[in-house]
């Protein structure tokens, strides 16, 4: 078992920056992909960024390309979302997410393990 645990949510004002971090224990060695997903009340559960474990490779949502940044740190089994240029559209409940297959997907049904999330909110 993986256990995904979030935290850097808040308010903010637009245009400002929050970093968001996962930490994962347990069965870490079986995970090869994560991913922050967002969820806004009364929509889906969308993807925002994913990072593969190994390679690093990135990808991000069109939204949120040149204004967010994934990372991790594989040492620490932490996994990081820079969000800077924060709109009031990027408002939603953050959920770090991660996956036993090598490949980065963007839909939320191919993760097996989810974090609590944490609520960002971005004031106009």
């Amino acid at each position: 078992q993986v256990e995904l645990v979030e935290s850097g949510g808040g308010l903010v004002q637009s245009g400002g920056s929050l970093r968001l971090s996962c930490e994962a224990s347990g069965r870490t060695d079986s995970i090869y992909a994560m991913g922050w997903f967002r969820q806004a009340p009364g929509k889906e559960r969308d993807f925002v960024a994913g990072i593969s474990w190994s390679s690093g490779s990135t990808y991000y949502t069109d939204s949120v390309k040149g204004r967010f940044t994934i990372s991790r740190d594989n040492a620490e089994m932490t996994m990081y979302l820079q969000m800077n240029t924060l709109k009031p559209e990027d408002s939603a409940v953050y959920y770090c997410a991660a996956r036993r297959g090598i490949l980065v997907k963007i839909v939320s049904n191919q993760y097996d393990y989810w974090g609590q999330g944490t609520q960002v909110t971005v004031s106009s």
